[in-house]
C-alpha cells in the first residue's frame, strides 16, 4: 500500500480514510476531522491503477466492483478527496488530480467533423429514453438548472433556468428561432408557448429527435416548432435568434472558430444569440480521462478565454456575460438521489457495472463544480451594438413575465 498511501497522505488534507487491502490489512490516512470512511480493494492491481492514472484508474476500479465502499458513498469519497483540493486554493493536491489527463495539445486539436460528432453524441445520448426519465425533470432538461432558491424542486429550477435564458433572447412574435442541440425539445417548445416564436431545433441524437417531434405533435405545434436530425454546419437560412444549451462541450476546441463563423452566418444582422456551456475557470486543461472514455467522447470543456477569441475573430460583441458558480452542483445532487432512489430499474435496464459508471459520473461531475474548476457560463452575442436595449432591465422584466405564464 506504500503507493497509494503516499498519493493519500498528499491528497487528504481533511477528514479520514480507511482502507482495506485484499489480505485484510487496515490502513488510515488523514488528519481525523469530519465522518470516517472505509474502502476495500479487491485486488491488489486497483492501487497500481490508481496511482499510474488517479482519474481513470479511480473511476474504472469503482465501475467495475474492484473498489468497494464499505461505509458512505462514491460521492462521499469524492468529496472527501476533492473538497480538500480546491480548486481556488491550488496546492500539490490538484497537481496529482492532474495526472493521467489526457495530453493538452494532442486534445485541443481533436477532429470533431459532422461523421465524428454524430457518432459521439450516439454513445451518450441514444442510450434508452427511459434511463433519462428516471433522473431528470419532467420536461428532460438535461442540463444546469437555475436556482433562485437552493431548496427548489429540480422540476421549479429548470422552468427558471428556461426563463432566464428566454429573457436573454429578447424575443418578439413571429421571429425565427434556432436551437443549436435541442435535446428531447423542452426549449424549443417552451420559447414557442411563452414567446409566440417559431423555432427549428436541431439535434445528432437519432433517439431525442424521435421525442421532440412527437411533443410537438401532441402539444399542436408541430408546424410552428421543427425538429430535424442535422449538423449545425448543415443548417441554412437566417435566424433572428439562436440558442444553444449544453451542447457547445461537444463542439471540440479546434471547431470554436468555425462555429462562431457559422451562427454570426445563421443570425440576421439584428440577431441575438444566448450560448449557455459548461466552462472552465481559469484556463481551459484537457479532458478528463474517465468522462472521455466512458460518458462523453470527444468533448472539450471551454475556458472563457477561449470562447472570447474565437467569437472576436467574427465580430460578435458578448453583450452580456453571467458565471453560474453554483447552480450545476445543485442541479447534479438533485440527480444522484433520483439516480439513487432508481437503481434497481437502471440495473434491470442494463446492468449493475453500467449502474456504477452513471453513478461515479454523476457524483464526479457534482463534486468538479462544487470544488473542481467547472462552472456555466452563460454569453449573450449580437452583431450589431444597437440590438438590444442601453440597459439589462428588458431581462430582468421578461423574465418575470415567462416565470409568471
Amino acid at each position: 500500500m506504500s503507493l497509494i498511501g503516499r498519493l493519500l497522505g498528499t491528497l487528504l488534507t481533511k477528514g479520514r480514510l480507511t482502507l482495506i487491502s485484499p489480505d485484510g490489512t487496515r490502513e488510515t490516512y488523514g488528519p481525523g476531522s469530519g465522518p470516517p470512511l472505509t474502502v476495500r480493494f479487491t485486488d491488489r492491481r486497483v492501487a497500481f491503477d490508481i496511482v499510474r492514472n488517479p482519474r481513470l484508474g479511480f473511476g474504472e476500479a469503482y465501475m467495475d466492483g474492484r473498489l468497494v465502499i464499505e461505509d458512505g458513498t462514491i460521492l462521499d469519497l469524492l468529496e472527501l478527496i476533492v473538497g480538500a483540493n480546491r480548486w481556488e486554493e491550488g496546492g500539490q493536491g490538484r497537481a496529482l488530480l492532474k495526472k493521467g489527463k489526457l495530453k493538452g495539445i494532442r486534445t485541443l486539436f481533436r477532429r470533431n467533423d459532422a461523421k465524428r460528432s454524430k457518432r459521439n453524441v450516439a454513445h451518450h445520448y441514444d442510450l434508452k429514453d427511459e434511463l433519462y426519465a428516471l433522473f431528470l425533470d419532467d420536461d428532460r432538461q438535461y442540463s444546469c438548472a437555475y436556482f433562485t432558491d437552493p431548496a427548489n424542486s429540480l422540476e421549479q429550477a429548470q422552468s427558471d433556468k428556461k426563463a432566464h435564458i428566454a429573457a436573454k433572447l429578447y424575443l418578439r412574435r413571429g421571429q425565427r428561432v434556432l436551437d443549436i442541440g435541442c435535446g428531447w425539445g423542452g426549449t424549443a417548445l417552451y420559447l414557442n408557448r411563452v414567446a409566440g416564436v417559431d423555432v427549428l431545433g436541431v439535434t445528432l441524437s437519432e433517439e431525442q429527435l424521435k421525442v421532440a417531434r412527437r411533443r410537438a405533435a401532441d402539444a399542436g405545434v408541430a408546424d410552428q416548432v421543427k425538429f430535424e436530425l442535422i449538423d449545425y454546419r448543415s443548417v441554412t437560412g437566417r435566424f433572428d435568434r439562436i440558442v444553444s444549451i449544453g451542447m457547445f462541450e461537444h463542439v471540440g476546441a479546434r471547431h470554436y472558430d468555425e462555429f462562431y463563423a457559422t451562427c454570426r452566418d445563421l443570425l440576421t444582422e439584428d440577431g441575438v444569440m444566448l450560448l449557455h456551456t459548461i466552462g472552465k475557470l481559469g484556463s481551459a486543461g484537457a479532458p478528463d480521462p474517465f468522462t472521455d472514455k466512458w460518458i462523453f467522447p470527444g468533448y472539450h470543456v471551454p475556458s472563457l478565454s477561449q470562447m472570447s477569441a474565437a467569437s472576436e475573430k467574427v465580430r460578435l460583441i458578448a453583450s452580456d456575460v453571467e458565471t453560474l458558480r453554483l447552480h450545476y452542483g445543485y442541479t447534479l445532487r438533485q440527480w444522484i438521489e433520483r439516480a439513487t432512489a432508481a437503481k434497481a430499474e437502471i440495473i434491470a435496464m442494463y446492468d449493475e457495472r453500467f449502474y456504477r459508471m452513471w453513478q461515479f459520473y454523476l457524483a464526479a461531475a457534482a463534486v468538479m463544480f462544487d470544488n473542481g474548476a467547472a462552472c456555466n457560463y452563460q454569453i449573450q452575442y449580437i452583431r450589431d451594438r444597437t440590438a438590444l436595449p442601453i440597459t439589462r432591465d428588458y431581462m430582468a422584466e421578461a423574465e418575470a413575465r415567462y416565470r409568471a405564464s
